[in-house]
């Protein structure tokens, strides 16, 4: 059973997802803390609701982000955590606080890697006229959303499209890849080696894992 670190910034779906994975017993493993940057994230809600540790750390708090970033990892590692899970968390990791966890955080993010990496990607897909868009779950390395990618789904976009369509579609999708993810790794399946991802000793392609 590992134990798990969930880092958030807002409304915590992906969080529930995994909460509610681990519950069931789909996840063999535990969420021992929730941590987030965002005193009013209602995603601290949800990890009390669940019984779960949260503590909120505050930029402004701190000197600087990796003096803040210290703070969390020196908190992790007291927990114990096996794996560090970002679902939300709207704040790029120092690369000292990568380092202490290489290979053992995994990020969600709302498009098809390396497509539209950063913010803004569901209105960025419309703007160019995308006709599909999706959503990748990945390790993270020191590039922003640039670590080797795990798995993507991808969805459709209609001409009619509002951003809102588009994102409770992608967002369908996240809560049942995220746990996937989060299961093979807890599993022992899900491994990063010289930067790239394997599964059950198989060298992932550069897009992740193929279910289609």
């Amino acid at each position: 059973m590992i134990r798990i670190a969930v880092l958030i910034s807002g409304e915590g779906s992906n969080l529930q997802a995994l909460i509610d994975a681990c519950a069931s017993g789909r996840i063999k493993g535990s969420i021992v803390s929730v941590v987030s940057n965002n005193a009013q994230a209602y995603g601290l809600q949800r990890a009390q609701q669940a019984g779960i540790e949260h503590r909120t750390f505050l930029r402004e708090a701190y000197t600087d982000n990796q003096s803040m970033d210290v703070a969390i990892a020196d908190y992790l590692q007291q927990q114990q955590v096996d794996l560090v899970v970002l679902a939300g968390y709207m704040k790029i990791l120092t690369p000292l606080f990568i380092q202490r966890f290489n290979g053992k955080i995994l990020n969600i993010h709302p498009s098809l890697l390396p497509k539209y990496p950063g913010l803004n990607t569901y209105q960025r897909a419309i703007d160019a006229g995308d006709d599909e868009h999706g959503t990748t779950v990945h390790f993270v390395n020191e590039a922003v959303d640039a670590g080797a990618i795990v798995l993507q789904a991808k969805v459709p976009v209609f001409a009619d499209d509002s951003l809102d369509e588009v994102m409770e579609r992608v967002k369908a999708q996240e809560v049942q890849i995220y746990p996937l993810v989060v299961a093979w790794f807890a599993q022992g399946r899900l491994q990063l080696r010289d930067e790239k991802a394997y599964l059950d000793g198989q060298l992932l392609a550069a897009n992740g894992y193929a279910a289609d």
